[in-house]
This record gives C-alpha cells, structure tokens and sequence, in this order.
C-alpha cells in the first residue's frame, strides 16, 4: 500500500516536472517566436523606410527629368523663334538686296544709253588723245631709258678707270718693294763678302767667334729677304722648308757655344 502511494507520488513529480518542462518549452517558443515576429516587423519597417526613401529618390529624379526636358523643350522653342526670325529678316535683306541692284541695273542701263548717245560726238576726240598721251608717254620712256644707259654706261667707266687706276697703284707699291727688297738683297751680299774678308784677316779668336756670329746673322738675313723674294720659305735638298735660322746669343769666345 505504501508502495503504491510512492509509485503515485513519484508519477505526480514526475507529471508535474514534464509539465513544467512543456510550459518552459512554450515559454522558450513563445520568446523566440515574439523575438522573430519583432525581428520580422522590424524588417519589414526597414524595407518599406527604403522602398519609400527610393521612391521619393525616384519621384525627384523624375521631377528633375521632366523639369530638364521642359526646359530643352522651351530652349529649343525660343531658338527656333529666333532662327525663324533670323531667316525671316535674311530673307527680307536678301529680297531688298535683290531689289536695289534690279534697280541699280536698270539706272546703270539708262546711263549708258545716255553715255552712248552723247558720247558718240566727242569718241574721235578722245581716241585722238589717248593716242597723242600714248606717244608722248613713248617718248617720255626712250628719253629715260636713254638717259639711264648713258649714266650706266658712265658709272662703267669710271669703274674701269678706277680699277685702272688701282692696278697702276698696286704695279707701283709692287715694283717699289721689289726695288727695296733687291736693295736690302744687295746690301746683305756686301756685308757677307765684308764679313768673309774680315775671316780671312782676323787675328784672335774672339775676333772670330764674332765674325762668324756675325756671318750667321747675316745668312739668316739673306735667307729672309730670298723667302720674301719668292713669296714661299726656302726649301732644303730634301724639299722640306728649311727652318729659320736661330739667332746665336753666345758671348764671344764661349767654347761651350752650340751656335758652332
């Protein structure tokens, strides 16, 4: 008997325990379900904040793009106005135009027909005088043409004597140099024969040593004026230009001199 009451108890704990657990359970179920029914609402706020939002975005866009085409249309409209205009006043110019050169051409006309019946008096005239400026222009331009071929033929004489006249000059400076240069030539020679009679009758060395110093000097001297004599330096045998002679600056009777 007391078993069974345990049993029973034991099975009213037990009803009571899963019964707790089922409410638990539905509490739990019933938490996420508001949790997800919130989340849900949540959402679905977000989403119809957007939809709005870019349909507002999508409302202005489209005001603005109706307010740009209004304005293309209404800038199209006045341009063609103005075109319309423009073409409207060429085409009122053009036919005034027309009209003034239709009656420009009809007075031209007119006084032509004038100029043709009185001016067919006096057409002798004119021919005549053209014809008499014509031959006096003529003569006028033989007159100057003549006239410029004679200076131009004066200038050339006077050129011709002037280069004459330079030529004779030049011939002259040239033969004078060539007198001078045979003077200077002859002039050396007799100072190199003085100087080799003063070789042969020198009595002491130092005499020599000046002398011969001397004669160095005075055969670079006579190479020099040959050199200006032939316009070209003087050549040695074997064709080369024979250098210039170095003046020797050994005092006299130096034994130790390279002049030697």
């Amino acid at each position: 008997m007391a078993e069974q009451k345990e049993s029973s108890v034991l099975f009213s704990l037990k009803e009571l325990m899963n019964l707790e657990q089922d409410r638990i359970a539905q509490e739990a179920a019933d938490q996420q379900r508001q949790a997800r029914e919130i989340r849900e609402r949540r959402d679905a706020e977000e989403r119809a904040a957007r939809d709005a939002e870019e349909r507002r975005a999508r409302d202005a866009d489209e005001s603005r793009r109706v307010a740009e085409q209004r304005q293309r249309e209404e800038a199209a409209r006045v341009e063609a106005i103005k075109q319309a205009e423009l073409e409207r006043a060429k085409a009122e110019t053009e036919h005034k135009a027309h009209l003034q050169a239709v009656a420009a051409q009809r007075e031209h006309e007119a006084q032509l027909v004038a100029i043709r019946q009185q001016s067919s008096a006096r057409q002798t005239k004119l021919v005549a005088g053209i014809a008499i400026a014509v031959l006096i222009l003529g003569l006028v331009g033989l007159g100057f043409k003549l006239r410029q071929d004679q200076e131009t033929a004066a200038r050339d004489r006077a050129a011709a004597a002037l280069r004459q006249q330079q030529s004779e000059e030049q011939e002259k400076r040239s033969a004078a140099e060539r007198e001078q240069l045979q003077q200077q030539v002859a002039a050396a020679e007799k100072e190199r024969q003085r100087i080799e009679d003063a070789l042969s009758t020198a009595n002491n060395d130092i005499e020599r040593q000046t002398l011969l110093s001397q004669q160095r000097q005075n055969e670079a001297q006579r190479r020099a004026l040959e050199n200006r004599g032939s316009g070209t330096p003087s050549r040695g045998k074997s064709g080369k230009p024979r250098p210039a002679a170095k003046p020797c600056d050994c005092p006299p009777g130096d034994p130790l001199c390279s002049c030697l």
